[in-house]
């Protein structure tokens, strides 16, 4: 395999490992850790759009997009304060 060539395929390993790492960190109890992990997320998802428009995979594109709408959507919540 010509890794010149084909270094658009690989793409898919960092994208899975930051997912994976991602999901990892948001789980977190610390509330920083969590910070990271969202833009980590952001990250994988943009990784996996770069990946997916070299594959045509267009379900993929649109799946991270709305994926990292609604991770914006969820920071955007968790820092609005309580209503009591």
């Amino acid at each position: 395999m010509d890794f010149s060539a084909d270094w658009i395929n690989w793409l898919q390993w960092p994208a899975m490992a930051a997912t994976v790492l991602a999901a990892w960190l948001v789980a977190s109890t610390h509330k920083g850790r969590r910070a990271v992990g969202f833009w980590v997320f952001l990250a994988s998802n943009a990784l996996w759009v770069a990946w997916g428009l070299h594959d045509g995979a267009m379900a993929l594109i649109v799946l991270q997009l709305a994926l990292a709408a609604l991770n914006i959507r969820g920071a955007l919540k968790a820092e609005e304060p309580q209503k009591t």
